[in-house]
């Protein structure tokens, strides 16, 4: 019972960040059907971004600029980038995103070094909140669950009983009955633009520390987003939010787990005794198989549900 406690509780916060990421990739590609493969690239600049202000004026401040910083940049990305390729079609705009990831990744390594830097855990939030049993529970890893959610509530609201929510989702649907009741759709797009990088950075930097700030922290979660959003369903948040707590959870509880199919022959009394690739492969772990589960889900939704779990392209 405390294995299985503990290891939900850490599924639910791997899957509450993987949520953060993907949220923001999914406000984007619901507003304007843009694959943005440079996402990951901002969530890296918010873990490194909020390391250099932590250094100066403390987490706390970190926490706050880091997001708006990255959002400054997708802005910057939508407005001299995107905006000038859209007329090229999606493949331009992908390409774009593409090209952009690597100069991202170049860009740190040029600035902070290829080795990790010691963003550090605040000491406010060191150590122990609760206990499952024998088992402590981080007081910084519960934090990220609370930013995780207060991220989805706000979001979730600013939707639907905002104006400029409303506004977001008018531009969804009809972009020219909003452009002629005098709203600037493009300022519109950018606004969404930057708003989904700087969910990504907001990620980063809660994230950054509990985690490796590094520069290949990008290329590890930036094929995850992707089966998350698929998995759940382009454009859905809802399917987002399922798919990242269903992959954080199998994924977590996978890792946790040594077992293997000649373990089970094993306890019925028969052992493996020679090296031929049958037996190699009985003796494959749960463990080792844990990173290809979230593509192997991948490819059993497009076959099962090519939709996804809740897709749509609505808000």
């Amino acid at each position: 019972m405390e294995f299985a406690l503990v290891t939900l509780l850490n599924g639910l916060s791997y899957g509450l960040i993987l949520f953060m990421l993907s949220a923001g990739f999914t406000l984007i590609f619901s507003m304007m059907g843009v694959l943005n493969f440079a996402h990951a690239s901002f969530y890296m600049l918010g873990a490194y971004f909020a390391y250099e202000i932590s250094r100066r004026a403390g987490f706390w401040v970190a926490l706050g600029l880091a997001p708006l910083l990255a959002g400054a940049l997708g802005a910057l990305v939508e407005r001299f980038g995107l905006r000038s390729v859209h007329r090229y079609g999606h493949v331009a705009e992908l390409l774009l995103t593409f090209g952009l990831s690597f100069v991202v990744v170049e860009a740190v390594q040029l600035v902070w070094g290829r080795a990790a830097v010691p963003y550090a855990i605040p000491g406010a939030l060191q150590g122990a909140l609760f206990k499952v049993y024998n088992t402590s529970f981080p007081a910084y890893r519960a934090f990220m669950m609370l930013v995780a959610v207060l991220m989805m509530l706000a979001l979730v609201l600013g939707l639907r009983r905002t104006r400029f929510g409303l506004v977001i989702q008018a531009a969804l649907s009809q972009p020219q009955m909003l452009q002629a009741l005098g709203h600037n759709v493009p300022r519109v797009f950018m606004a969404a633009f930057a708003g989904g990088c700087a969910l990504a950075g907001l990620a980063g930097a809660i994230a950054g520390n509990a985690f490796i700030t590094e520069p290949h922290m990008a290329a590890t979660v930036g094929s995850i987003i992707f089966v998350i959003v698929v998995v759940g369903g382009l454009g859905s948040l809802a399917g987002a939010l399922l798919a990242s707590l269903l992959i954080g959870v199998v994924q977590t509880f996978a890792v946790s787990i040594d077992h293997s199919p000649a373990t089970l022959l094993a306890a019925v009394g028969y052992t493996l005794q020679d090296s031929t690739p049958a037996h190699a492969v009985l003796r494959t772990t749960v463990s080792d198989v844990a990173p290809v589960l979230p593509y192997l889900l991948l490819v059993l939704v497009l076959v099962v549900r090519p939709r996804g779990l809740l897709g749509t392209r609505e808000l």
